[in-house]
This record gives C-alpha cells, structure tokens and sequence, in this order.
C-alpha cells in the first residue's frame, strides 16, 4: 500500500486567550504573533510544509481578525474556509461544526489552533493508517515546571533534579488526526478531551504517537517569551522545520 496523502486540517483559531490580556483583549490567542507572526500563521506553514494545502479554521472570539488577515488563504499557499462556532462550545462545538460544513475527507488533520511544533506529520498519518483507529493524538514527554524531588521514608532528599523531563509520563499536545467516524463521538458542545477522547479510549479506538521534533504552547507571558527564544534560536539556525 503506498503513501496515503492527506490534504486537509482543521484548526480551531477561536479561544479568548485570558491568561494572555491585554494582547488578547481585541484577538483570539491564536493571532497573538511570536516574532512578528501569528501563532496562527506558523501551525499553518508547519501544516503546509506536510503536505497539508485545504484548511477549515474554526473561528469564535474576535474572528473577523483571522478572517481578515488570512482571507482565503492564497497568500500563504493555502485554500481556507472558515467555520463559526461559539466561545461556550469549545473544542467539541468547534470540530463538530467545521467537519459537518466542509469535511469530506476519510482523514484529516485535526489542530488547536496555539500550538507550535514541527515534528513530522507525515509519520503521525502512516502510522495511524497502519492501526486504524478512529483518532490518533499526538503526545510528548512533558516538562515539570518545577523542581523534582526524591524523598526516602525519613524525608531525606535522595536527588533533586530542576524541571526535568517527565519520561513516565505522556501528555497530549492538541494535534489529532481524525477517521470521518469521529463525527459519531463529537460532543454539541463541550471539550473533546473530556468528552470524545475517554470515550475512543474505553472502546479501544484511540492511539497515541509519540511526537519527534519541538512543542511550544503559548498559555501566559512566559511562554510567549520562551516560545520566542525557542523560534529565534531555531530559525537562524534554519532547523524550525528540519523534520517535516
């Protein structure tokens, strides 16, 4: 069986981004822009450099600002339709709205629309083609944001280790790819990760790839300043999308 080839992604572009105000005040997070770009504009270059050329955005809070920077995506190499959901629904609203209007694809990419990466995709679609389930997510090994301690019984510390990486543990990244059957499991409204996803996990029709390249979320200041660093540093070296 040779490559299957999958065009298409949506992305929801539609959260208010609290954390990040003022920025946000007047933009969607996904429009807060990380040396001199939306957050947006980098998913979709990252998209775009897999393969990936038909987007459906799904736009809430603030979307005339997306709708107008993007338009219909041939700037950028694109073709973009838009998909209005409410703020309350998020991301099962969001999804479910975007794939019943314009999704006529057997697979699709399925994005939140603030997260940064550059792994290759093309590895995430051969290996869920290969096991067929109904959704496959991408995960990672997180950071702690803390300091990790060992304890003995007496409270002695055995090692002290300053926000490792968590490798017993997994964590999703908000990047799917979806089998058209996703629709039977999508919510009218509330998150997919607390809806969709345990559901696809107790009927065994849910994978996980582990993600080869960087993962940046922007949820506060801090982020966007190390997602900066991270981006700066990667794009003078010209290794941003090495992977891809």
């Amino acid at each position: 069986m040779g490559e299957v080839k999958v065009k298409t992604a949506i992305v929801l572009a539609g959260g208010a981004g609290v954390r990040l105000r003022p920025l946000t005040n007047r933009i969607p997070k996904p429009m807060v822009k990380v040396l001199g770009k939306p957050i947006l504009q980098w998913v979709l270059e990252w998209l775009r450099s897999n393969g990936i050329s038909n987007f459906v955005f799904g736009v809430a809070y603030h979307k005339e600002s997306v709708i107008n920077y993007f338009k219909d995506g041939s700037q950028f190499g694109a073709n973009i339709k838009y998909s209005v959901h409410s703020v309350s629904g998020e991301t099962g609203e969001g999804f479910r709205l975007a794939v019943n209007r314009h999704i006529k694809d057997e697979l699709f990419v399925a994005v939140n629309g603030d997260e940064l990466t550059n792994f290759n995709l093309r590895k995430m679609i051969a290996y869920h083609v290969a096991h067929e389930p109904v959704a496959t997510i991408a995960v990672t090994h997180p950071e702690s944001p803390f300091g990790v301690v060992s304890l003995d019984k007496e409270g002695r510390v055995l090692s002290f280790e300053e926000k490792p990486r968590l490798l017993s543990l997994f964590v999703s990244i908000g990047i799917y790819l979806f089998s058209k059957q996703i629709t039977k499991y999508l919510p009218k409204t509330g998150a997919i990760e607390r809806t969709t996803f345990p559901l696809l996990a107790k009927e065994s029709l849910l994978r996980a790839f582990a993600i080869d390249g960087t993962w940046l979320t922007v949820n506060n200041m801090k982020d966007l300043e190390e997602a900066e660093r991270v981006l700066r540093q990667k794009s003078e070296e010209g290794t941003w999308l090495e992977s891809s």
